[in-house]
């Protein structure tokens, strides 16, 4: 269907509202639901008559109840209706699965390379089947598609299976399949991959896995080599994960008889499961694995992860300054290229061989360069960034005003169907479907106009809706051009600012929280179950209403300006029992109270070195994020100060003995 055909629908879509017919589209959503394919059927036909700008919707849903019976003449006809649309190559993924489950090997090449989103890891794999299927060499990158996947599917085991009945996947390829699975706490995963070796490797890991301990005790002491020694990693992998100290007394036990790139990697993951629990010793462990490869090796078979947390275990142990920044630099410099490129280990690498320097001229070589590489992000918005700018001593980079919008960029980008949909089925609270189609629609925004125009236009009409996550995050693709108002919004400003105010907070900070935890939806709810504009969860709600001496009820969670009371009134009691710090009281909100209490134990850290040891990915990212935004946020209030470092405050360390006694209530 054209873009016009498409645009006269959508453009009907005030008249087709007004007859109530956004009721059939919450209907047909409820019918998909149910997998109710007959009614589905029926309310197709209704929005189809009657124009429905969300028609390709209500289409999708009822080709999707009935995928397993549907014939390539109905899938063919359905892309031709909705061609270029987001639920067209969503029914293609959708397709692409059922074909692949129905081994229909000879359909999935023909439909595959129409697939322009191509971010579904089992459909990926089908599709490296049936490229080995024709001969094609496709070794290099099945494997890396197979170790990375996190969970088992049918597409990922069925290639494997086939690339290890050729040989193509090595034996070694399959035990490197094994660790894998086994650092990710997927043991059966393990077994089923033990299995593509043959039966008695099968066997002989599911006796280690069923008691490791057990096993590992019985073993001789003679040196292992082959099937054994990936069997003893295997069990010290396990219990390593469960204990990691006992896991590193019976590394110490086997590494002069293991071979050294095995005994390294199980002083590796040890090193990241001690880092974990924020053990000393950790970044000894990393160490020690270090100790046993080649000076120039990038980690054998480590994961991405342990190799982050080879950092982090540096940057927590307890050694001298320069060995932890020897072991920082050692580990960084191991990193694959992409991953050593990502902002956080270029800041710290640079921090190391700064550190590292000999005074004077000996050094004056590597601190020029360690700087150049702080200069190479210290433009970024992003929390590193700031750090390497301030780092360098320059002040925190503000983007210049951009040039306004004009009409005719914002008429081309509003006139665009896919945004339009977007719009409308979050305006119906189907916002899942509606951020899905937004950000499709984002990849093909109109040729004539330069992207981040583009970007900026469509970012302005999701603010103009008040649809504040499009907004932001439309916002944030941008390169060149920088819209603070867009991409750092203040709604609700009288509310918030009076929020903030009546508890005593930064109003700059409390923004910058509700950025991050609500991106200002007021109905936002979490898989968690936290609600509203603060994300506060029901039993925090009900607590911090008690202690005000507020009548609450549970249905009253998302009022806007309850909301706000609940949540500030709470923050600046989380904030209160951790010395005003507001890196901690951003950990606290995230995780709660107890969490960060136990993490600030140990030496102290400087702030940016203590948030990037936060052993929960969700928590770390927030933190950042939560102080970064509240810098611009400061400058949007009429700050003058756009200092990250001076937010962050100073070092992280164990409660002080003058301090008052902690808040235990504190939910």
């Amino acid at each position: 269907m054209s873009a016009l055909v498409i645009g006269a629908m959508l453009l009907s879509s005030a008249s087709v509202r007004a007859q109530g017919v956004d009721a059939l589209v919450l209907e047909a959503r409820k019918s998909w639901d149910a997998k109710d394919a007959p009614r589905l059927a029926e309310l197709r036909a209704q929005a189809i008559a009657a124009s429905h700008p969300l028609a390709p919707w209500i289409d999708y849903w009822a080709l999707n109840a009935r995928l397993g019976e549907a014939s390539v003449d109905e899938l063919e006809a359905f892309y031709r209706r909705w061609s270029g649309s987001y639920v067209e190559d969503r029914l293609r993924n959708d397709w692409l699965l059922e074909l692949g489950k129905r081994r229909d090997w000879t359909a999935l090449r023909r439909d595959y390379p129409r697939f322009r989103m191509d971010d579904d890891r089992e459909v990926r794999c089908y599709w490296l089947l049936t490229e080995h299927l024709e001969g094609k060499p496709v070794r290099a990158t099945a494997l890396q598609a197979w170790l990375a996947q996190q969970r088992d599917d049918d597409g990922c085991a069925l290639m494997a299976q086939a690339l290890a009945a050729s040989g193509e996947l090595t034996r070694d390829d399959l035990w490197l399949g094994v660790r894998h699975a086994l650092q990710a706490n997927r043991p059966k995963g393990a077994r089923r991959v033990a299995a593509l070796i043959d039966a008695p490797a099968e066997a002989a890991l599911a006796a280690v896995l069923d008691n490791p301990v057990r096993w590992i005790a019985r073993q001789t002491k003679s040196r292992p080599h082959g099937d054994r020694a990936e069997l003893v990693l295997a069990a010290l992998l396990r219990i390593v994960r469960e204990d990691p100290e006992l896991g590193a007394a019976q590394i110490g036990d086997w590494e002069r008889r293991l071979p050294r790139e095995h005994a390294a990697q199980a002083w590796a993951y040890a090193g990241q499961r001690g880092a974990l629990r924020r053990l000393p010793q950790a970044a000894d462990w990393f160490a020690r694995a270090w100790s046993l490869l080649p000076d120039d090796a990038v980690g054998p078979g480590w994961q991405p992860e342990t190799l982050e947390w080879g950092v982090r275990a540096a940057l927590l142990g307890e050694g001298s300054d320069a060995a932890r920044w020897r072991l920082v630099r050692r580990t960084i410099e191991g990193m694959p290229a992409a991953l050593r490129a990502e902002p956080a280990w270029v800041y710290w690498h640079a921090r190391a061989v700064r550190a590292l320097a000999p005074p004077g001229e000996p050094g004056d070589a590597a601190r020029a360069a360690a700087d150049a590489t702080l200069a190479s992000i210290a433009d970024g918005m992003h929390f590193y960034g700031k750090l390497a700018a301030e780092t360098l001593g320059r002040a925190v980079p503000l983007p210049p005003d951009p040039p306004a919008l004009q009409p005719s960029e914002r008429e081309a980008v509003r006139a665009m169907p896919g945004l339009q949909r977007a719009l409308q089925l979050i305006a119906l609270g189907l916002r899942s479907e509606g951020v899905r189609e937004w950000n499709f629609s984002l990849r093909d925004l109109p040729e004539a106009l330069p992207r981040d125009r583009a970007l900026r236009a469509a970012a302005e009409m999701a603010c103009e809706r008040e649809v504040w996550d499009r907004c932001i995050n439309t916002s944030d693709r941008t390169s060149g051009e920088v819209d603070l108002a867009q991409r750092f919004p203040m709604p609700l400003r009288e509310h918030v600012l009076r929020a903030a105010r009546d508890v005593e907070l930064d109003p700059a900070y409390v923004y910058g929280l509700v950025r991050q935890e609500s991106r200002f939806i007021m109905d936002a709810r979490s898989h968690a179950g936290a609600s509203g504009l603060m994300q506060l969860m029901p039993g925090t709600a009900r607590w911090t209403a008690r202690r005000l001496g507020l009548d609450y009820r549970r249905a009253m969670i998302n009022d806007r300006d309850l909301n706000l009371r609940l949540g500030t009134s709470y923050l600046r009691m989380v904030l209160d029992d951790f010395e005003g710090r507001i890196v901690l009281g951003a950990a606290a909100y995230n995780a709660g109270p107890n969490r960060p209490r136990r993490w600030r134990q140990g030496r102290e850290l400087e702030p940016a070195a203590w948030i990037e040891s936060i052993p929960f990915d969700e928590t770390r990212d927030y933190v950042q994020k939560v102080v970064s935004n509240a810098v611009y946020y400061g400058v949007r209030l009429g700050g003058r100060d756009p200092s990250l470092t001076r937010r962050l405050g100073g070092p992280v360390g164990p409660r002080p003995a003058d301090a008052p006694a902690e808040n235990r209530d504190l939910p």
